[in-house]
């Protein structure tokens, strides 16, 4: 996976951090959660505050799903 990857990204987070308050996360832990993804292997410099907010809310989509 790519940092563009929002949706897979979501998907994963989501079922790796069942529990989490998605809407107060913050996107230093979000950062190094999407990294520490299975299958996650983009540059972590390519990150970037517009990026981590698309797969919060991504993620939150998915939440509600």
């Amino acid at each position: 996976m790519k940092w563009t990857d929002i949706h897979a990204i979501a998907i994963a987070l989501e079922e790796a951090y069942p529990d989490v308050d998605v809407v107060t996360i913050r996107f230093t832990d979000l950062w190094q959660w999407v990294q520490a993804l299975s299958g996650f292997n983009d540059d972590p410099a390519r990150s970037n505050e517009r990026i981590l907010e698309a797969i919060q809310m991504a993620w939150l989509d998915e939440r509600r799903a």
